[in-house]
């Protein structure tokens, strides 16, 4: 007998939308190079564009503002590095401090550029969270000062699900005088974006989060803000990224969110009720439980539990061999024995910290997959429990 399968890893990557497959199907032989002159290459041009306006509509930006890229990670290393731009060999003209203000809780491209940032002699602050992976507004107003060039703050976690309040954040930024840029590559296509709304300088989001292929994303940057391209060569996306476009890739993209335009609010519904099934029949088969992030000011997708006498490693391979796929932090960082960062940023103590799983939902979830984890679940915990004697010496 087949094991049921059942994929509760979409902040890691998602499947690809089946609109997204016809589309790369349909647009397999536009191979042209959207920078020749050429018919063929003014083909793949004309591809190019109408998925930049897609992206750039899909977030209120204009289609000028957006920059294709290889990957969230990129998009997240061009900002922050824009603080090393000498400004001798680009237009950037930045004005302003070369320090960067980000939190403890960044996705790690986050995280290693600013070290790197660091150790080339500029000013970084790492900033602090509450309880529920909410940043400290007073101590992010505090570390931003003169020497401030760029805030960078995520608006939704990737491991806890939890939001930003990127707007309020953006004032008190532009009131001190320094640009913001929100890694929003977990938000785009799961709760409602716009740039404008936002009050945002730079946005970054990526393709396969959202049902599109891995290995591109894009990069908003808003009209009239300096700018370093982090790859240099030709004069691609208006010589902001060099580099022949990825068409297909691109193409891609904007039909994906194309398709999350259409889809989003309605299974952001869907899923936000399978999230609370899913806590629920936790919490009522399983004790010794605790859940991480914001209650309610969060992801409807994403659900990150500890539970007490249980490592995450042998939870994540005992339910893969029911055929059921998690995560225990960000895929990333995957392979590492350290704690998450995240969930160390938040006071989650060690040994809870290594006991933590991640289950993030998506448009393929169901009822019966919910229900099915919710049966498996326990049976795993108990079993790893069960041969933990430091649990059982604590029961007894």
């Amino acid at each position: 007998m087949a094991i049921k399968q059942v994929y509760m890893d979409h902040n890691a990557t998602t499947p690809l939308h089946p609109e997204v497959i016809k589309v790369l199907s349909e647009t397999m032989q536009v191979f042209g190079n959207p920078s020749s002159v050429h018919g063929y290459g003014r083909i793949a041009r004309q591809y190019v564009e109408e998925a930049r306006v897609k992206v750039a509509g899909f977030i209120g930006a204009l289609p000028e503002e957006i920059i294709f890229v290889g990957s969230g990670s990129e998009g997240n290393n061009t900002v922050l590095s824009i603080i090393m731009c000498p400004s001798l060999h680009c237009s950037c003209e930045r004005k302003g401090g070369s320090g960067i203000v980000t939190t403890r809780i960044e996705h790690p491209c986050i995280l290693e550029t600013a070290k790197c940032v660091a150790d080339r002699g500029n000013n970084v602050t790492f900033v602090g969270v509450d309880e529920y992976g909410k940043v400290d507004m007073e101590e992010l107003e505090a570390s931003i000062n003169a020497r401030t060039g760029i805030v960078s703050v995520m608006m939704a976690n990737n491991e806890i699900g939890t939001l930003q309040d990127i707007k309020r954040i953006a004032n008190m930024v532009h009131k001190k005088g320094a640009l913001l840029h929100t890694d929003a590559v977990q938000a785009v296509g799961k709760v409602p974006v716009n740039v404008k709304d936002l009050g945002v300088d730079f946005l970054t989001l990526s393709a396969h989060k959202i049902y599109g292929p891995k290995g591109v994303g894009a990069l908003f940057v808003r009209r009239g803000i300096p700018f370093c391209p982090l790859i240099h060569g030709g004069h691609q996306e208006q010589g902001r990224r060099a580099g022949t476009e990825n068409t297909l890739g691109i193409v891609a993209l904007g039909k994906a969110v194309e398709m999350r335009a259409l889809e989003m609010n309605e299974e952001g519904k869907r899923l936000r009720e399978l999230k609370r099934v899913l806590k629920r029949g936790i919490e009522d088969a399983i004790p010794d439980v605790a859940f991480n992030g914001h209650p309610t000011d969060s992801l409807p997708t994403t659900l990150n539990a500890s539970f007490e006498g249980a490592e995450g490693e042998s939870i994540l391979l005992y339910l893969d061999l029911e055929g059921i796929a998690v995560s225990t932090g960000s895929a990333c960082a995957s392979g590492s024995l350290d704690p998450s960062h995240v969930l160390m940023a938040i006071g989650v103590p060690v040994d809870r910290a290594h006991g933590s799983i991640r289950l993030s939902m998506g448009r393929s979830t169901t009822r019966d997959d919910v229900a099915y984890v919710l049966d498996k679940l326990p049976k795993v915990i108990r079993k790893i429990r069960d041969m933990s004697t430091v649990y059982a010496g604590r029961k007894h």
